[in-house]
């Protein structure tokens, strides 16, 4: 940290000298991501500078690392020409689209009006028709191809010609007459080739593919389960289009972890810490007003019982342990029920077999805390009744979250509806109210038997 410090330290005082010749150098010897954490600290005008003196190539690369507020404020010093020239142009297609994206469909225009590389605007254009949530707007256009009836050594000519333009290489892939896929050339099968082999003689026709249309979840899911680096992307009737890698695959889980994560915490929406306060609002108060609704609901149930807690104020004492414990135990199951739904752990036919063991162990947890709760009460409390009572309606409450925290989640999938949502405050609020009625209900039998 300290280290950071000092560049930041110098590359300020650089700009406040004028000093171009440390920014090149910063350039030299910081890598892009690097180089980005440095606008964190830096005003516009600081920023504006150090990005005018680095050079295209790296100042977009720079670029796609900044946030979006930053990168829309260096865009907007730009005019169409200059992020023509020095940004677009220096992007792959994937990337290119996705600044693109950014920016209003009149903008949009104009940038690509100023582009002179037709074949780069043209896939640019083709990217930018698809949903960016699918495999069409994750994938780049940039690929190496073959035909089956080239020879090996026309593939490897070839592929030098093609290969100018992507940044990895990772296989070739292999076409028909039609452009459909229809396999794989790996470069190492393709360099011991023997002379004269023909790429159908050594290809692999065993290939996984995405169409344009998947979804970006499917597109990670397909990543994870085959431990891939590259993935090709198919059109509805099997045309090679296009090439996602991993590295786009990270920022996909990456945001997915981040939505799940914020809907677990009751946050609708995609929000971030440079959102302005009405966003901010909008998204955390609609489960804000469900929490809420929901303990009005829950003091309804405490009021109801009211002569209870008149002739037996001690119970009051113990309504919020019965409460939160029911709470936390049905975030536990329900965040685990989440993860398995959203890394496709969970199947239908393990539906059954998932509840009957969440059964079982709220069935060991609330045996355990009762029992706990249970001695203490004996040597705290002057009734056995409150005692009975409270070790009771823990074990059950616990019992009743437990499958409450599985059954939720599973239900709202069955149904098309975010279950990440079953972790918030929904499931904890629901737990909250059937706890203190599971409190007071057993309380009024056994306060009645002893």
């Amino acid at each position: 940290m300290e280290n950071i410090l000092i560049n930041i330290t110098t590359l300020k005082n650089a700009i406040k000298h004028n000093d171009a010749a440390h920014i090149h150098l910063l350039e030299q010897e910081t890598y892009a991501p690097d180089v980005a954490v440095f606008f964190n600290d830096l005003n516009d005008k600081e920023a504006q500078y150090v990005y005018a003196n680095l050079s295209p190539g790296f100042a977009a690369e720079v670029l796609l690392e900044l946030d979006e507020e930053q990168r829309e404020q260096i865009m907007s010093e730009l005019t169409s020409k200059e992020i023509a020239e020095q940004i677009i142009d220096n992007l792959d297609t994937d990337d290119a689209a996705d600044v693109l994206n950014e920016l209003s469909e009149e903008k949009q225009e104009e940038v690509l009006a100023q582009m002179t590389n037709i074949e780069h605007s043209s896939d640019i254009v083709d990217l930018l028709n698809y949903d960016e949530d699918s495999a069409g707007g994750l994938m780049a256009k940039e690929l190496v191809q073959a035909n089956a009836n080239w020879s090996a050594q026309s593939c490897i000519v070839e592929m030098r010609t093609q290969a100018e333009k992507v940044e990895t290489v990772y296989a070739v892939y292999v076409v028909d007459d039609d452009e459909k896929l229809i396999g794989l050339l790996s470069l190492k099968k393709l360099l011991l080739a023997p002379q004269g082999a023909m790429v159908k003689d050594i290809y692999d026709q065993d290939i996984i593919s995405v169409k344009t249309n998947a979804s970006k979840e499917e597109v990670a899911q397909l990543f994870k389960k085959y431990d891939l680096v590259v993935i090709p992307v198919i059109d509805t009737i099997g045309r090679l289009v296009g090439r996602i890698t991993v590295d786009d695959v990270v920022d996909v889980m990456q945001e997915e972890a981040e939505k799940d994560y914020q809907s677990m915490a009751g946050i609708t929406g995609d929000i971030n810490e440079n959102d302005s306060v009405f966003e901010s609002l909008k998204s955390r108060l609609p489960w804000l007003l469900v929490a809420m609704v929901g303990g009005v609901l829950g003091s309804r149930v405490i009021a109801s019982h009211e002569n209870v807690i008149r002739l037996h104020p001690e119970m009051a004492s113990f309504i919020p342990m019965i409460a939160a414990m029911g709470g936390n135990v049905g975030v536990q199951s329900s965040a685990i029920i989440v993860q398995g739904l959203a890394n496709n752990s969970i199947q239908i036919k393990d539906i059954t077999p998932r509840l009957f063991k969440e059964l079982r162990t709220g069935l060991l947890n609330g045996l355990v805390c009762s029992s706990l709760i249970l001695v203490y009460n004996l040597f705290t409390c002057d009734t056995l009744a409150l005692t009975y009572t409270v070790s009771i309606s823990l074990m059950s409450a616990i019992v009743f979250a437990s499958v409450m925290g599985t059954f939720v989640p599973l239900f709202l999938n069955k149904y098309k509806i975010d279950p990440a949502l079953a972790t918030g405050p929904f499931i904890t609020t629901t737990n909250d109210i059937l706890g203190a009625f599971i409190y007071f209900t057993v309380g009024y039998f056994l306060y009645g038997m002893f």
